[in-house]
């Protein structure tokens, strides 16, 4: 059974032995699942790729990947060193930089998973601030999956999250952007508590189940409110609204701002409290004092101060 072992002793011997190249391919082809697209990054040929992969598998005497249709899957093994080969490269690269000056223009990607409903607030802002500044960065917009932030923030699948406040664990940092509140679209021409809670609700949300936000709020104040559609998408939602005048949707008020409201909807404020939203930037702790990292962020602040 493979085991990985911490000694308070290195065995400096064992270094002779070890070729450190072959890790970084040991990683590329972990996130890309490919041996070609992890040849692509490293720069070498997939035949170089293929026999430095083959070294690797006789030094850690595991197969470490096994095809399956197109793709490259790791075997158990391969899971369980992905983190700790992942942090043994960072931390030395890390130390590698310490000593190096940091210019801007080094930077030359940015990625950042938020939830596609709160991306048209940001990209736009982003990206028009950095080509601002002069630099040539390539910008990744990539899908929220909050299951796997922590993962994909300590192994720089993504250098941010951009989500609402909430706690992911004490490796994750947070900082807030933008404080938002809730709103009401509707056809109805008043509002108070009354009506807001006998109305028929639409409720927006890319997760299956759950309690949506606005409810848990609710829950704690013993209300209720009668959902009868549950959607993807505040644009869906206002399109409903239409169709369903007694219907009511209740939403973030900036990102209201950003959507195409018909003129058959009016607007209120929420008549029951619900308080306010903070919508920040996450980011893993042991990058705390990289400096590409303290560039990018200082920079994302700067554009929501």
């Amino acid at each position: 059974m493979h085991s990985i072992h911490t000694k308070n002793m290195s065995d400096m011997g064992i270094f002779h032995r070890i070729d450190i190249n072959l890790y970084p391919l040991f990683i590329a082809i972990y996130e890309q699942k490919s041996i070609s697209k992890a040849a692509q990054i490293l720069c070498i040929s997939q035949s170089a790729a293929s026999h430095a992969l083959q070294r690797l598998r006789q030094h850690l005497q595991d197969d470490l990947f096994a095809r399956a249709g197109s793709k490259m899957l790791p075997t158990p093994f391969a899971e369980q060193i992905y983190p700790v080969i992942k942090n043994a490269l960072f931390a030395i690269q890390s130390i590698s930089m310490q000593k190096q000056s940091f210019e801007p223009s080094m930077v030359q990607t940015l990625k950042i998973a938020v939830h596609d409903e709160i991306e048209p607030m940001i990209f736009p802002k982003l990206v028009q601030h950095f080509q601002a500044l002069d630099l040539e960065i390539q910008f990744f917009s990539s899908k929220l999956d909050r299951k796997t932030i922590v993962t994909d923030l300590a192994t720089q699948q993504i250098d941010f999250v951009i989500d609402l406040e909430q706690n992911f664990g004490e490796k994750v940092q947070f900082e807030k952007l933008v404080q938002d509140q809730f709103v009401i679209c509707t056809q109805q021409q008043n509002m108070n508590e009354k009506i807001y809670l006998a109305s028929p609700h639409i409720g927006v949300s890319s997760r299956r189940t759950g309690v949506l936000l606005e409810d848990i709020y609710l829950n704690r104040k013993q209300l209720s409110r009668q959902v009868f559609l549950r959607c993807q998408h505040y644009s869906t939602a206002l399109q409903i609204l239409l169709q369903n005048p007694e219907s009511v949707l209740t939403i973030p008020q900036n990102l209201l701002a950003h959507l195409q409201v018909p003129d058959a909807l009016n607007i209120f404020e929420v008549p029951v409290y619900l308080p306010n939203i903070n919508l920040g930037m996450y980011w893993h702790k042991d990058l705390q004092e990289n400096s590409r990292h303290q560039f990018l962020r200082s920079e994302i602040f700067k554009i929501f101060a």
